[in-house]
């Protein structure tokens, strides 16, 4: 459209300029110095791409042994524990410190109830080869002289390590440590659980 103006014609719509366009503006991202040139991510982003995925089982064949893989490791770590005397391994029976004190009284030195089964065993083979007089010999004596020996020592072991427990752990319960002393030392020195921490002699450092 054109409007006459003292002579002249003017034109009233005029083309518009790219900043009436519908196109939106570009803007541009300002860039520092010396910067990496990209946004800095965040780090809730950076966490879950450093996170390692979690890998399921795709089958129950796998996850059964996955399973299987756990509990063999924890009963591995269980004895080894064991082995070492760690209280946190160890049944009820076997913590504390009056416990670890019979072990390593017993521990620190031979005794007859270890040879309990080796004894038996050459008794019974002695009475099979031996004449009818020696084998009536072995089991009237052998048997009565090797029991008696056991249940001494037995009796006098407990009685140590009762006093000496006493004695250094006052505040500490003593129920019962006379039959686990008993019991330890009629063990087999390699079957022991927990291992021997001493060897046959270190009775000074008991």
């Amino acid at each position: 459209m054109f409007a006459a103006t003292a002579g002249r014609l003017i034109c009233v719509f005029r083309r518009r300029t790219n900043a009436a366009t519908d196109e939106p503006p570009q803007t541009h991202e300002v860039l520092k110095p010396g910067g990496k040139g990209r946004p800095t991510p965040k780090r809730r982003d950076a966490e879950k791409r450093n996170r390692s995925p979690i890998t399921a089982p795709r089958t129950r064949k796998e996850a059964y042994r996955q399973v299987r893989e756990r509990q063999a490791g924890d009963r591995q770590k269980t004895r080894e524990g064991m082995a070492r005397g760690d209280d946190r391994y160890l049944p009820t029976r076997d913590r504390g410190p009056v416990r670890r004190l019979a072990r390593d009284f017993v521990d620190s030195r031979r005794t007859f109830g270890e040879f309990f089964m080796y004894l038996t065993l050459l008794i019974l083979l002695g009475a099979m080869a031996a004449p009818v007089s020696v084998k009536t010999y072995l089991y009237v004596y052998g048997w009565p002289v090797m029991l008696v020996l056991i249940v001494g020592e037995s009796i006098y072991l407990g009685g140590r390590v009762k006093k000496l427990a006493g004695e250094r752990f006052p505040g500490e319960s003593l129920r019962g440590i006379g039959l686990y002393t008993a019991t330890r030392a009629m063990q087999i020195r390699r079957l022991r659980m927990p291992k021997p921490r001493l060897k046959p002699g270190q009775k000074g450092e008991v």
